[in-house]
């Protein structure tokens, strides 16, 4: 009877502690959190502003947890709220203020994907649950405060997925992607300031650079995508005040060699006033720095001078100045002696350069943020592991900068 009495009492303590506390399994019992407006994130002067103070990007990329979980209802690749709780968390203790995020990756369609594309490339619905996943996530970034760059697709859609390269190249598919997917998504996040910008695609020249195999024959164009780029950005300026951007693997088609993504190229293929991007997120790795030098230790804009391949090189990574520039995706385990090698003396950092200097170089050479590939270690270049040397550095040393104090003080007018 005594054993009895205990079970029981045990079982009604820890029933008590679920019930206080709530289960860490058990994604039905989170606290909805009220977005405050004060968050929103606007340009002034071609830097970054909350509630007209400053804010520089000390980010990451938490691209995925699981490969195209949003919406998904294979076991293997389902939605985790339990994990994205603590990945937020641990971002936050890293210093971190923002992630970006793949909304869908690939909508491979030998996995029961939840976007509705056919053969033709006419988008036709998406999936409640797709809505309902990210609706979770969405209320944790309230909740710790991160903010997210939302990634809508990639260039992997395009890979061997021929309705994926016949949306883009039909203007009518364009408008269904965009009726289905951008807007809906725009209109039912708009008012939470912690989805401070959409990136219209994640490395879209790879379309243009890879095989007809690839990516069709005839392959999507240059007028193709950028009709794309203008038409979601018109659609995301005349829905909302989240900040669009497109995230191109190096500097080259950004401004370097071409700009694919000018004002005036998106407004040839779409004449809307709001058909523009709002700044620019370019990529760099390694391979990058022979042709276009290292660019946390040039400035964003201006000539680039020195020999290619091996440099070294000074000046800038030729962007248009006109928008402010961050980094969207570099290796989060720093920069190398190759890399160091093809930045001119007088710019190098003393000693040795690293991850704090890649972060700290960057800030100093007017780029208005940094977000290093990725905070949960998907690939080779690191993890918070190696980048949260960085970011808490940057935190502890410029915090007004990374964590500004709104709480006490009222919104201001919009910018």
């Amino acid at each position: 009877m005594k054993k009895f009495l205990l079970s029981l009492l045990i079982c009604l303590i820890c029933g008590f502690l679920i019930t206080c506390i709530g289960d860490p399994n058990n994604d039905n019992d989170d606290e909805i959190f009220i977005p405050d407006s004060r968050y929103r994130i606007y340009i002034q002067d071609n830097q970054f502003t909350v509630n007209g103070k400053r804010i520089w990007i000390n980010g990451a990329n938490t691209p995925w947890n699981n490969w195209d979980e949003f919406g998904s209802t294979n076991n293997w690749n389902e939605y985790n709220n339990v994990w994205w709780d603590g990945e937020f968390a641990r971002l936050k203790n890293a210093g971190i203020n923002a992630t970006r995020i793949w909304i869908s990756c690939k909508n491979d369609a030998k996995y029961n994907p939840p976007i509705s594309i056919n053969s033709s490339g006419l988008i036709t619905g998406i999936k409640e649950k797709f809505w309902t996943d990210l609706d979770k996530l969405f209320n944790l970034a309230v909740k710790h405060k991160i903010y997210i760059m939302a990634t809508l697709i990639s260039f992997d859609h395009f890979k061997e997925q021929a309705p994926w390269q016949n949306m883009i190249k039909n203007k009518a598919n364009v408008h269904s992607f965009a009726e289905h997917y951008t807007k809906p998504f725009v209109l039912r996040y708009k008012d939470n300031p912690f989805l401070w910008s959409i990136d219209l695609c994640n490395e879209i020249e790879w379309v243009i650079e890879g095989s007809a195999s690839d990516y069709g024959n005839p392959k999507p164009t240059w007028a193709q995508i950028q009709y794309f780029f203008a038409y979601n950005a018109a659609l995301i300026h005349e829905n909302s005040n989240i900040l669009v951007t497109a995230g191109f693997a190096s500097s080259k088609y950004n401004g370097a060699d071409s700009q694919q993504a000018s004002d005036s190229a998106l407004k040839a293929q779409y004449n809307n006033p709001k058909a523009h991007l709002d700044f620019w997120s370019p990529h760099y790795y390694a391979w990058v720095s022979e042709w276009y030098g290292v660019p946390f230790y040039l400035k964003p804009s201006g000539n680039l001078s020195g020999n290619k391949p091996n440099g070294p090189f000074s000046g800038g990574w030729q962007l248009d100045g006109s928008k402010p520039a961050i980094l969207g995706e570099c290796a989060a385990n720093g920069t190398d002696n190759t890399e160091r090698n093809r930045v001119a003396s007088s710019l190098r950092p003393p000693g040795t350069n690293s991850i704090i200097t890649d972060y700290e170089y960057a800030y100093k050479n007017d780029w208005q943020g940094v977000m290093a590939w990725t905070s949960n270690g998907v690939d080779y270049a690191g993890s918070l592991t190696n980048l949260k040397a960085a970011t808490q550095y940057m935190r502890d040393k410029y915090n007004d900068l990374i964590f500004p104090n709104i709480e006490d003080e009222e919104e201001p007018n919009e910018p």
